[in-house]
């Protein structure tokens, strides 16, 4: 490969999602130091962005210098010595990734087990807790990306407190695509990435944490194992001192420019405006889907993604490829017992458009051998 010339593609999977020609504009930019005083002063703008979109008011806001995954190291890392205990809410992926990285950090994680696709009731967390008093945190998935599964949260800060607990929440996939209140449902630590409803490259990870959890840190009796994701240091780059900033790494100074102009377009569309988006073009695919005879997989959908089950006597690899080799259109498969039986088709941020709905309405019916005509006023009825 003598030169880079990547395809053009409709990104219309579980992410990346399209990103707007603003935002790959803002890559462009000159590269200043990560101590340059521009530089600071798009840190601090970042954040407050940050806050405005995650609903806190938080000071300890900032984006992780890697992705999504980072994210939840980091905030499970901060909060987690070992020997303390989780009570995890596994219904998919993500759930029991969490599992995966509090236990690695030494922590004895219980596992609350829900099938895959479902939600969880606050009653189950409560009885877990009743049965696990020494848990010292609680983590969830907001929306479940692995099952398209919309996990509700109000009341679930206040009951996790009362035991004593922090609340950590993932929400890779719904951050400015559905409604998520830190302050008000008592989250005490969240994380999300830059490529999904934000629609900025894969590359960044914002989290926040609350004014318990910064507690709990504070009360620490060992470093946290991870150097680089030590809060207490990135603190110090982040936050400052006396108008001074301490080097901790040299961050990603473009991808922070394009985070920045992400969040910008969203404070130009506005966040209810865009929850209201990313419903409507979610009930005209969703009827269009089911027109085609696919049904979902969870109970109670995410907006931003779509989990179907493929019907009998298709391929879904195949099918996946040919959307891709003959639209230009990227969907995902399943994972886990979902694997070669799901589709996730996501509506995330720019993707989210109703050309985006119609285009994937009238490939899926080509490549499944449907009329697309009967999906398609199936989806401006829902509109």
């Amino acid at each position: 490969m003598d030169r880079l010339d990547p395809p053009s593609r409709v990104l219309l999977g579980p992410g990346p999602s399209d990103v707007p020609p603003r935002v790959l504009r803002a890559l462009a930019a000159p590269t200043v130091g990560h101590l340059d005083p521009y530089y600071i002063e798009v840190m601090e703008d970042v954040r407050a962005r940050l806050r405005a979109c995650f609903r806190t008011e938080s000071p300890l806001t900032f984006p992780v210098s890697a992705t999504g995954m980072a994210g939840m190291e980091a905030c499970l890392a901060n909060l987690l010595e070992p020997g303390d205990a989780m009570l995890v809410v596994v219904n998919g992926v993500f759930g029991g990734r969490m599992v995966e990285v509090a236990t690695r950090l030494g922590a004895v994680v219980h596992r609350l087990e829900v099938p895959w696709g479902e939600t969880v009731e606050s009653g189950a967390v409560e009885r877990a807790l009743e049965t696990h008093p020494d848990v010292t945190c609680v983590g969830i998935v907001h929306a479940e990306t692995s099952t398209g599964a919309h996990q509700p949260l109000e009341g679930l800060g206040e009951l996790v407190h009362a035991h004593g607990a922090l609340l950590v929440v993932d929400a890779v996939t719904s951050f400015t695509g559905a409604p998520l209140e830190v302050d008000v449902w008592g989250i005490d630590a969240c994380y999300t990435g830059s490529q999904k409803c934000l629609s900025a490259p894969p590359g960044l990870s914002p989290v926040t944490f609350s004014a318990r959890a910064v507690a709990r840190m504070e009360a620490r009796s060992a470093p946290v194992r991870s150097w680089y994701l030590d809060t207490s240091l990135l603190r110090a780059y982040w936050e400052g001192e006396g108008g001074r900033r301490s080097y901790h790494h040299t961050a990603p100074v473009n991808m922070t420019y394009a985070l920045r102009e992400a969040l910008q377009l969203v404070m130009e569309e506005g966040l209810e405006a865009r929850f209201a988006r990313h419903r409507r073009h979610h009930a005209a695919l969703r009827a269009g889907l089911e027109a085609l005879g696919l049904r979902y997989v969870p109970a109670r959908s995410l907006p931003m993604l779509n989990c179907v089950r493929v019907p009998d006597g298709i391929d879904e690899a195949a099918a996946r490829r040919r959307l891709l080799s003959e639209w230009g259109i990227e969907i995902g498969g399943g994972l886990g017992p979902f694997a070669g039986k799901a589709w996730r088709i996501g509506l995330m941020g720019a993707s989210c458009t109703r050309r985006n709905v119609d285009l994937a309405l009238v490939a899926l019916a080509s490549v499944m051998e449907r009329p697309a005509r009967e999906a398609l006023d199936a989806a401006d009825a829902a509109s």
